[in-house]
């Protein structure tokens, strides 16, 4: 039999970086990324699936579910929403 060697996420990650390119687009990504982290950790948090933040805000699931992989462009309406959905409060700050 075969032993499969897993790598973690964070290896993987640390290894994509290296290249100049892949962390200047990551970097440009960073809020994005960001902010699609805290809403995955507060509706974890809180034990909800995306069907069910869907419904608190009266949006589909599919609309979550393609806001968690990054492939919507988001209007600050659905942030809003998303946002007090969870609970939370929506704030941005400049520096």
């Amino acid at each position: 039999m075969v032993e499969k060697k897993s790598i973690d996420w964070k290896t993987i990650k640390a290894d994509l970086l290296r290249d100049p390119k892949t962390a200047k687009a990551y970097g440009e990504l960073a809020v994005e990324y960001e902010l699609v982290r805290q809403v995955i950790a507060a509706r974890h948090a809180q034990g909800l699936t995306q069907a069910q933040l869907a419904k608190r805000i009266g949006t589909r699931q599919s609309n979550i579910s393609r806001f968690e992989r990054g492939d919507y462009n988001s209007s600050l309406a659905l942030l809003k929403r998303v946002t007090e959905g969870l609970g939370k409060k929506l704030t941005f700050a400049f520096q």
